[in-house]
Parts: C-alpha cells; structure tokens; sequence
C-alpha cells in the first residue's frame, strides 16, 4: 500500500510541476507589424520641374484594383527622387513617410527598372548603420525607351533582438510592392 500511495503522491507531484512549468513561458517578442500604405507618390523634380507619379490603393489589400499613374520622364536627364507614403484608410490620414523616416534602420526602399538600362538609382539617405533607405535619391535617364519600375520597400525588423537590415533586399517581409510604367522620351 505505501508503493501504491508513494507512486500517487509523486504523480501528482509530476502533474503539478507540469502545470506550472507548462503555465511558465517566455513571451515572444512583440512583433513588428507591417506599415499600411495606401498611397505611394513618387516625386520626380528637375530644377523647377515637379512631376509626381502616385499609386493609390485606398481599401488596401482585396476590394478595388489600386490605380497607377504611368511614369513619364525625359532622356538624359537627372531627377531627384523623394518618395511620399501615406495610409490614407485613417482620419487623419497617417504620414507613413514619416513613420519610414523614424524606423529607417527597419527599411530599405529597392528600385528596379526593366529593361535595367532604362534608367539608374542611386540612393540619397542612409540610416544610422550606413545602410540606404531610399526614401530620397536620383534618378539618371539616358536613352528614350519603355519599360517598368518596381518599387518595394522591405520591412527589415529585428529578429530575437538581432538586426536584420544588412543593406540587401533578402530578409523580412514587403510593405509595398509596386510595379509603375514609365516612358523615357526626348
């Protein structure tokens, strides 16, 4: 009989210390969610001259197709680049540009041209590492042509306390992914 209530009490025992250490967890991280971007302008200026191209996609992800304005730039020049992000699905809508510009160790804005010899970004600001952001830049056209620019701005917050930012495109996730027409002409 004492087998039986010493093989009772240590079950128990067993059981409670399970329960607690199963109650016991580490929390995770809080995670660092993704911005929410409505609106993406992309603002060309040449000396006095202000283009601004704008993607719009005002109920966010699923309901109505956003709309995109088609980039038109001329051959041979330089533009400066400034990028302007807003969520406009708030009152009042929400500067995410200056969210970018606070968390700028967690983002990096890619530009791609396709055909790539369309034209050429170089980048503007860098964060506190050194790494480039893209929120601001420029812009060489050479030859008149026609094509594509994907604009992604990647999400890059640490993980377990690590920073993920190294400068590449490769870790974390995409906060925007744009593709925009664009014209070269003379």
């Amino acid at each position: 009989m004492t087998h039986l209530r010493l093989s009772i009490v240590l079950t128990l025992l067993v059981g409670i210390t399970g329960t607690f250490s199963g109650c016991k967890k580490d929390d995770p991280a809080p995670e660092d969610e993704n911005e929410l971007i409505t609106t993406v302008r992309l603002k060309f200026t040449d000396g006095t001259n202000v283009q601004t191209f704008q993607w719009q996609d005002p109920d966010g992800d699923g309901g109505k197709a956003p709309t995109i304005q088609n980039v038109a730039l001329k051959i041979n020049k330089t533009y400066k680049l400034d990028v302007e992000l807003l969520d406009e699905s708030k009152m009042p809508i929400v500067d995410q540009t200056k969210e970018i510009t606070e968390k700028k160790d967690e983002h990096l804005f890619v530009f791609t041209p396709a055909p790539a010899s369309l034209l050429t970004y170089t980048y503007g600001d860098k964060d506190t590492k050194n790494f480039p952001i893209g929120l601001t830049g420029s812009v060489k056209t050479t030859a008149a042509g026609m094509g594509t620019l994907k604009v992604v701005l990647r999400h890059q917050p640490p993980v377990n306390g690590m920073a993920q930012k190294n400068g590449t495109a490769t870790p974390g996730s995409s906060d925007v992914d744009i593709t925009f027409n664009v014209a070269v002409t003379n």
